[in-house]
């Protein structure tokens, strides 16, 4: 598969996993990854960039995973991009 046109977001408040992510979609499937340390940082990107994915962390401080996930959803031009939640946590 070709994923040369994908652009990634990925949203997580930890920098290592932000890192770890943009490695591994440039290097495996060739994306472009933009990267995101919050919801709010996240709401912002999307009101002026193309994302054909969001990769978001469930639990990050203030605005967390799911709380960004309805505020995306809720936006008519938003609702459409595919989201994989992503959580570290065991339970």
């Amino acid at each position: 598969m070709d994923f040369t046109n994908c652009v990634v977001l990925v949203v997580d408040d930890d920098e290592m996993n932000l890192n770890i992510a943009r490695m591994v979609l440039e290097k495996k499937l060739k994306c472009r990854v933009i990267t995101a340390n919050s919801g709010e940082q996240a709401f912002e990107i999307l009101g002026t960039q193309f994302v054909s994915l969001i990769l978001l962390d469930v639990m990050m401080p203030e605005m967390n995973g799911i709380e960004t996930l309805e505020k995306i959803r809720a936006e008519e031009n938003l609702e459409d991009i595919p989201v994989i939640m992503l959580t570290a946590t065991v339970d």
